[in-house]
């Protein structure tokens, strides 16, 4: 590909746009994504606290919903302040290097995310479908192997893309990033060199970690339904339903999410960008805003942990 004579060659420093087309709402956008933001950090706290504070429910379940909500204040605070930067202060610089760390930051905590619903999902599976057995496959040592496994993954797997920009190219067309937060593509999309290797690895990494968790995520809930819906009692089924409720619910707002925006980034050309943008951030601030309000209202033990603490 030949390289464009008006280029920059290596640049330091890269500047985010925020929204496109919205810049001058852009303050007022800010309040309720700085709204968002806290709720979700007061929300996952809660039941942080709550989980680590009542050794009834120190079981698989809940240390997995807490180890989302970890996830959840982690991907937040990765974008947010920068985010809040842009929208309020006027401050849409970023080093290049910062600029590929939050990149890595993002996708790995998305990655550590989905990981965390399949494990959740397979814990629902055999606690259903195999009680008696439940105990001891999920020891507190699997759960501890099956949280650091996830956690390698996501690095090992959104690490190249991180190596592949920083190695591969020296020219850019430009500096700034129409987005309100460093993603893979709106980064590789500035190079004015051949990026065909970028997209590939990007798009084989989302099809992956995507492909793999969805697929096995929805076995589990095929064998729970077909489980739930032979069982004799009506009582006894909608008590097992019950338990998966919060997870459904969980799963099916962060996979829509992800794949809305996910689509309209690569094939939604005729979408405005500041659409694209906004569903972006969204899809980023909206799980871990939803996700302790659901387990908070769904999840029974939890939602009476969390009205005692309310109440004193």
């Amino acid at each position: 590909m030949p390289i464009s004579n008006i280029t920059v060659f290596m640049p330091s420093v890269l500047t985010l746009i925020g929204i496109p087309g919205l810049e001058s709402v852009q303050c007022w956008i800010g309040i309720p994504f700085c709204a968002i933001y806290f709720i979700a950090m007061i929300g996952n706290s809660m039941l942080l606290i709550i989980i680590k504070s009542e050794r009834s429910l120190h079981e698989p379940m809940y240390i997995f919903i807490g180890m989302l909500g970890v996830t959840d204040i982690a991907l937040a605070t990765t974008i947010m302040p920068k985010m809040l930067g842009i929208f309020w202060f006027h401050v849409p610089e970023i080093y290049f290097d910062s600029c590929l760390l939050q990149m890595w930051l993002i996708h790995s905590f998305q990655c550590i995310e989905s990981g965390i619903l399949l494990a959740m999902a397979l814990d629902r599976y055999v606690a259903i479908c195999y009680p008696l057995r439940h105990g001891t496959i999920f020891t507190h040592q699997l759960i501890t192997q099956i949280g650091a496994m996830v956690t390698l993954r996501a690095a090992i797997l959104v690490a190249p893309c991180l190596v592949l920009i920083k190695c591969r190219f020296q020219f850019y067309h430009t500096t700034i990033i129409s987005h309100s937060y460093c993603e893979h593509m709106a980064i590789v999309k500035l190079a004015a060199e051949n990026v065909w290797v970028n997209k590939i690895y990007g798009l084989f990494v989302a099809l992956a970690v995507a492909g793999f968790d969805l697929t096995f995520i929805t076995l589990s809930y095929i064998q729970i339904f077909i489980t739930v819906f032979r069982l004799p009692q009506k009582k006894a089924r909608w008590k097992a339903f019950n338990t998966c409720i919060a997870h459904i619910c969980v799963f099916l707002q962060f996979y829509l999410l992800a794949f809305f925006s996910f689509f309209t980034h690569r094939f939604g050309a005729h979408v405005p960008p500041y659409i694209h943008i906004l569903f972006s951030s969204l899809y980023l601030l909206v799980p871990p805003f939803l996700n302790p309000l659901v387990y908070g209202a769904k999840t029974k033990q939890i939602h009476i942990h969390v009205v005692k603490m309310l109440c004193s």
